[in-house]
């Protein structure tokens, strides 16, 4: 493994450790066994290090979590919405720090033009991604209008059960309260409109 690759790992473990705003070029060095030269040589800045690791931490959550739960066989779409937002939100315990770090980089894109760019590219494979998983498609047969409207739903839901789990982890809703809302705005029943839901205990 080079410094560059090096460099990456580092940060991504400052990230899991320490967070965004937190973690210095120091700890980056220290955890990387490199020096402070090869991130100027190989990023640029600490910044541009960071915010490429920040996207690689990300991505890594998510493939994981698709591998410790795929799609079940058969699934509709909504169960697979379900399978794979019930792992998402099972794992959020286990990564505090990433999730914060992925809040404070949001927060950085405001002041930052790389990290904006990094992210809108991130975004769109995982909107792609996301998309794939649920409608049970391979990537390369989905339409552009599915990304744009199942690939950014379910995108626009990410970040938003992060920010609620980190605010009051116990009254995130769960994957099957989701799955619920979604049924309730496209068949609210023979009452609607204004049909009441179902009281959640």
């Amino acid at each position: 493994m080079g410094h560059k690759e090096q460099l990456l790992e580092g940060a991504k473990r400052c990230l899991a450790e320490k967070g965004y705003a937190r973690t210095t070029a120091r700890d980056i060095v220290a955890a990387s066994g490199t020096n402070l030269a090869s991130i100027g040589y190989h990023y640029g800045s600490k910044e541009a290090l960071l915010n490429a690791a920040m996207v690689a931490v990300v991505s890594d959550f998510t493939d994981q979590v698709l591998v410790r739960h795929p799609r079940p066989a058969g699934a509709t779409p909504i169960e697979a919405f379900e399978e794979f937002f019930g792992g998402l939100l099972a794992s959020f315990g286990q990564a505090r720090e990433v999730l914060s770090s992925s809040i404070e980089a949001y927060i950085g894109a405001a002041h930052s033009t790389e990290l904006r760019e990094q992210l809108a590219e991130a975004h769109e494979l995982a909107r792609r991604g996301l998309a794939a998983e649920v409608l049970g498609v391979a990537e390369d047969d989905l339409d552009e209008r599915q990304v744009r409207t199942v690939g950014s739903l379910l995108m626009a839901l990410y970040p938003g059960l992060m920010v609620q789990f980190l605010v009051d982890p116990s009254r995130t809703p769960t994957a099957e309260d989701l799955a619920a809302g979604i049924r309730a705005l496209v068949a609210p029943g023979p009452d609607a409109p204004g049909a009441a839901l179902e009281p959640i205990d």
